[in-house]
């Protein structure tokens, strides 16, 4: 009987599974191409996928199935994926069907909102619909919290990254907001003292661009018959792990920004696309987390895309892109481009040492507003105040502070500690994958990613949910998360010591 269990329910949640990436290629959609008309009726789609789905993990035949399946006749797989069943049939059961409803129908207009706000700097304009988005986080976190028997804002955190708790990342985090004054400020004494790199000249056509950005996404390992780029106001990467959409933004005036971005969801998508092909739409064959699942990008676009190495690699095929910037694109002047620190307004644009402190901010400040400390109207204010404490910076119009990201008004409380957890996580991996296969930087320098993604193929990205991060990275690396090696990386490649 309880094989039989499981095999109904691999069935059911394989069901579950391709409703989800329906909803997927739809929020893609949304989000790249949709015309501005459509949002009403996307809603309406997005809000029915999401009901029939949680109505479907959330009955009582598969909590009987769940009930009855043990794990006697199970491989190693399956009853990892009998453990992810159980994981997250446990958040779906602390949510009511109209609880679920609500939220997604209060997300989709508060983005579309929020699309509207944030060119305007109008936070006033989104507030009404973002206080019904957090509302519906609340209570859900709260109904999350007192099924899994963790605080509220824990029970967020683990719908994105299984198993991260406050009490863990809150000591990292505050240990290098203390780091990082010191270290920034030796940081940019050394690049005073070297003077400016050489800025290549546009304009750059975002024609060329895109050109640059899928010939850059070839190299690395994207198969364009699962897959393709296109624009958003906001880089994603999304759809489904056999039809992979990433998408970037332009600007005519610089196209770094855009390129990285390319580079920096490629590394999503190879994870995606690295998945198992056999548990395909079964829990245990989804990314671990998204901690893990930053670190696949961000191992990608910084440890990779920022090396000597690949600014070797990268110096000729700039060049014949956009000549007449020679002396700008020379490898030693592009790494240092490449690598140029200074404290600024935008997270997605800042430079690797920065980029923890907008992080930071954010975890600090959501923890606020779910508990509740922190008032929704005062949000503009908080922001602003945090940057001035943790970069020196005064904001002065709400695009550039608390509108300048999607994930709030898409009602992703509990997401943003996982990008600096998978920047510690990218460079302990980059470290592993170098000593184990000591000529990954110079086949990076001929455009061979070959190599470093066949080590992330072996020791991540086939290895799906089938254990919990910490043992992925502890098998992969050989010790636990050290954010010491993160550290340690910062200060050989911007100050040149270990």
């Amino acid at each position: 009987m309880s094989s039989n269990a499981y095999t109904q329910l691999e069935k059911r949640f394989a069901r579950m599974g391709a409703l989800g990436e329906a909803a997927g290629m739809l929020h893609w959609d949304m989000a790249a191409v949709m015309p501005e008309g459509g949002h009403e009726s996307r809603a309406e789609q997005l809000a029915t996928i999401n009901v029939i789905a949680h109505e479907m993990l959330t009955s009582a035949e598969t909590g009987d199935l769940l009930a009855l399946a043990g794990e006697a006749g199970l491989d190693d797989w399956q009853r990892a994926n009998l453990a992810e069943m159980k994981r997250v049939h446990a958040h779906a059961t602390a949510l009511s069907p109209d609880l679920v409803e609500a939220a997604t129908r209060a997300k989709a207009a508060c983005e579309k909102t929020w699309r509207e706000a944030r060119p305007k700097g109008d936070f006033k304009l989104v507030l009404p619909k973002l206080q019904a988005v957090l509302d519906l986080a609340r209570e859900g976190a709260l109904a999350k919290a007192e099924k899994l028997g963790l605080t509220p804002y824990d029970a967020l955190m683990d719908e994105f990254e299984p198993g991260a708790r406050a009490a863990d990342i809150t000591p990292i985090f505050d240990d290098y907001a203390a780091f990082l004054p010191e270290f920034l400020g030796r940081v940019l004494e050394h690049q005073r003292a070297q003077g400016p790199a050489i800025q290549p000249q546009g304009p750059f056509s975002i024609e060329s661009q895109k050109k640059l950005g899928e010939k850059l996404m070839a190299v690395i390992g994207f198969d364009f018959n699962h897959g393709r780029l296109d624009t958003s106001l906001h880089p994603f990467c999304g759809g489904t792990p056999d039809d992979v959409r990433i998408t970037t933004r332009y600007n005519e005036d610089q196209f770094a920004d855009a390129m990285m971005g390319v580079v920096h969801e490629t590394g999503h998508a190879m994870y995606e696309r690295g998945l198992p092909i056999a548990w395909r739409r079964q829990p245990v064959g989804q990314a671990r987390g998204m901690a893990l699942h930053e670190s696949q990008s961000l191992i990608i676009e910084m440890q990779a895309g920022r090396s000597q190495a690949f600014c070797r690699f990268l110096s000729p095929l700039l060049n014949e892109t956009y000549p007449g910037n020679e002396a700008a694109f020379a490898p030693d002047n592009l790494a240092r481009f490449y690598t140029q620190v200074a404290p600024g307004f935008i997270r997605v644009s800042a430079d690797e040492v920065t980029y923890p402190a907008h992080v930071i901010l954010r975890y600090r400040l959501e923890q606020g507003l779910i508990s509740g400390d922190l008032q929704l109207a005062d949000l503009p204010g908080a922001w602003n105040e945090g940057m001035k404490k943790l970069l020196g910076l005064t904001v002065t119009n709400d695009r550039e502070g608390c509108l300048q990201d999607i994930h709030w008004f898409d009602g992703a409380f509990g997401y943003f500690p996982c990008y600096s957890l998978g920047a510690m996580t990218a460079a302990q991996f980059f470290a592993a994958a170098v000593a184990a296969e000591p000529g990954i930087p110079d086949a990076i320098e001929r455009g061979d990613f070959v190599p470093l993604m066949g080590w992330l193929r072996t020791h991540v990205h086939g290895r799906a949910s089938s254990l919990p991060s910490p043992e992925i990275i502890r098998a992969a690396t050989g010790q636990p998360l050290d954010a010491g090696i993160f550290r340690r990386h910062l200060q050989q490649r911007y100050l040149g010591t270990a």
